[in-house]
């Protein structure tokens, strides 16, 4: 048995904490730079302002509804995320976090009614945090997401769902009959698994509904479409192929990207940026306890801009598997010195760390028969020094006084006039996790 508990709009509901005087009103947060809206509370959607809709097109709500848009504050939600998600875990023995606002919990052993304890556990959140969320319940994770996604569309669009099945809605407690009527008003491209294309094609194949897809001979499926497919398929049924994952699995890849504020020409300045990103990289890096064999640079100017255009990315070979910053910053700034070119007015670049193995698998490192031009060559003394311990001070002091408290000498000085900075002219104060911003309550 399994709980999903999801907050309602997080980016939205996170800034409606701290500023009441948003409840009722259309809000959105906008991505990075200010580009387009990632959150839109209901209010905004209700003036069909899309998921990922520009900035440019939709600011003229601003003066003929009220529209309010702010910049994301990933500080604040993350924080925010973390006090929510510390509540949900007392639903279930086990916890899977699944996303910033998402969370599957294993209710194996959980006694007396689900239902009751999952409007506790979400009144709970609500208080202690001021975060709506909706609970969803079922014999699996992906009926969990179901029973998720009619819960919050019951309270958000009435006459959609049954009114019973508001906030919390629990798939397990109910008679075979109304499960099947449930998933027969649900569309088949909201089930969890289900992206556009095989959405479409199902549609093709007469299937419109989730109990359309419930009622598919898993084997057809997998033969027809595929097993990740025939999984879903079975989960519909109350099969669980999908197990709760206590402590999340590595990531193959890991990279960092941005968009500029301003358009960047500079070498110099491009150099700060890639120093930068690789910087962040690499403590994702070592968090999860992986060397790097690979690092991919990439620099590019923005195709909506009546311009010359030009996109070029590299891939470099360590010289062998690491996490320094310090090498793996050199290999990449190599990258950049190789694709960069002079003219042009580049609007994004980023880096991303390839072809991951543990921390703890050696490799005998000969030196022998190294020419590849791409490959950041290793035979300076100071560059066998092992340096972890000095990539784990700079990650305690970045942890404990901020990002980019500490960074190499060629990212620059951060944070002072730096053109290829994030726009973020709409962020709120990091209420939580800077001290200069918290809350003063006043008699």
């Amino acid at each position: 048995m399994f709980a999903l508990v999801d907050g309602n709009n997080f980016y939205v509901s996170c800034e409606r904490v701290f500023r009441p005087n948003l409840q009722h009103t259309p809000v959105v947060v906008l991505s990075n730079n200010d580009g387009c809206a990632i959150a839109r509370s209901n209010e905004a959607k209700a003036l069909d302002i899309k998921m990922g809709a520009p900035w440019f097109q939709i600011q003229h709500l601003s003066e003929s509804h009220g529209l309010v848009a702010l910049s994301a504050n990933f500080a604040l939600y993350g924080d925010m995320s973390d006090r929510m998600m510390s509540i949900a875990a007392g639903l279930g023995p086990t916890q899977e976090i699944y996303s910033i606002d998402e969370s599957f919990i294993g209710l194996d052993g959980v006694r007396g009614n689900l239902a009751r304890r999952a409007r506790i556990i979400r009144s709970r959140i609500l208080q202690w945090t001021g975060l709506p969320c909706g609970i969803g319940i079922g014999a699996t994770k992906t009926l969990a997401k179901l029973a998720n996604y009619i819960a919050k569309t019951a309270e958000r669009k009435p006459g959609s769902y049954p009114q019973e099945y508001a906030q919390v809605c629990d798939l397990s407690s109910i008679s075979l009959e109304e499960r099947q009527y449930l998933l027969g008003l649900t569309e088949i491209g909201e089930v969890w698994g289900v992206g556009r294309r095989y959405a479409a094609q199902l549609k093709e194949y007469g299937m419109h509904t989730a109990l359309d897809l419930s009622r598919m001979d898993p084997a057809v499926v997998r033969s027809r479409w595929s097993v990740v497919l025939e999984r879903t398929v079975r989960e519909l049924q109350g099969t669980a192929c999908i197990q709760i994952e206590d402590i999340a699995p590595d990531k193959k890849e890991i990279a960092c990207t941005r968009s500029f504020g301003h358009p960047v020409t500079q070498r110099s300045d491009l150099q700060e940026a890639i120093s930068e990103f690789t910087s962040r990289a690499c403590e994702k890096l070592r968090r999860q306890n992986s060397h790097a064999n690979q690092v991919l640079c990439f620099i590019r100017t923005s195709p909506f801009r009546k311009e010359k255009q030009y996109s070029r990315s590299i891939c470099i070979r360590l010289p062998r598997p690491c996490a320094d910053t310090k090498i793996i910053t050199q290999s990449a700034i190599q990258g950049l010195n190789l694709i960069y070119k002079s003219g042009y007015k580049y609007a994004k670049a980023g880096v991303m760390l390839i072809d991951l193995q543990p921390a703890d698998t050696t490799q005998l490192n000969l030196d022998i028969g190294l020419t590849d031009d791409l490959c950041a060559e290793d035979r300076t003394p100071e560059s066998r020094v092992d340096q972890s311990r000095l990539m784990q001070t700079m990650d305690a002091v970045n942890l404990r006084y901020g990002k980019s408290t500490l960074l190499l000498a060629s990212a620059g000085l951060g944070g002072v006039n730096r053109s290829w900075s994030m726009k973020q002219e709409r962020r709120t104060p990091q209420y939580t996790t800077r001290w200069q911003d918290i809350p003063i309550a006043r008699a």
